[in-house]
């Protein structure tokens, strides 16, 4: 059986695949959800901090496992994934996709930060950029839930592009807000093949049986 490890965007917690990870469960996937370090409560680990503890993960499943990361969980899945022998395909939801020598920083045009520790500021509209196909109440109980976010982890470099060496898939989020429709094209023709979802930068959250329903075709079609 293929276990599909679903890992979390900046400023997320695990539970925000709960909706995601029951549609993957009709289908007859396994889940493991990992917690990323970078985020929680009062967080100071950096974005290879975050792929240790993936690669950690992916060490202790046994068969193969296709390994999606959203958003900011693109940059740690990269790394982490490079490592592992057990991972059959990369999926990038809305996803950074860096290239070696890579951060977040860098693949936005920006200069490495100065000062790296501390957080990393929420935007101000995140109902607006993050949930923005959501119905009210669903998005503010979202954006209740959301943690701080280090800067280190944006600002730490890739190590290696496991994408070089293993399938990738990316599934481009054509509304969204919070990454826009340009850059993710512009990481999306690195991957091996493309799909698109309608709607905003959450579609765990807001349309969870249409992206399981294109996990699975994607994941059958390999």
């Amino acid at each position: 059986m293929t276990t599909v490890m679903l890992v979390h965007g900046a400023w997320h917690q695990p539970s925000s695949w709960a909706r995601l990870e029951a549609e993957l469960h009709a289908l007859g996937y396994g889940t493991h959800t990992p917690g990323l370090p970078s985020a929680g409560e009062h967080p100071t680990a950096g974005m290879h901090d975050d792929a240790a503890v993936l690669a950690a993960e992916l060490a202790s499943i046994a068969g193969p496992v296709v390994l999606l990361g959203h958003s900011y969980g693109g940059i740690p899945i990269t790394e982490a994934a490079a490592g592992a022998s057990n991972v059959e395909r990369l999926i990038y939801l809305a996803a950074y996709m860096p290239d070696k020598g890579q951060s977040m920083y860098a693949i936005h045009g920006l200069p490495d930060p100065e000062e790296t520790s501390g957080l990393f500021p929420l935007s101000n509209e995140p109902r607006v950029s993050l949930y923005g196909d959501l119905p009210d109440g669903e998005a503010e109980q979202a954006v209740s839930k959301l943690v701080n976010q280090t800067i280190r982890s944006f600002a730490e470099k890739v190590d290696v592009a496991a994408w070089r060496s293993i399938p990738s898939t990316y599934i481009i989020t054509e509304q969204d807000k919070a990454i826009p429709l340009a850059l993710q094209e512009q990481m999306a023709a690195q991957a091996a093949e493309i799909h698109r979802l309608p709607g905003g930068h959450s579609p765990f959250l807001s349309q969870p049986r249409r992206l399981a329903t294109l996990i699975d075709e994607i994941v059958r079609t390999a």
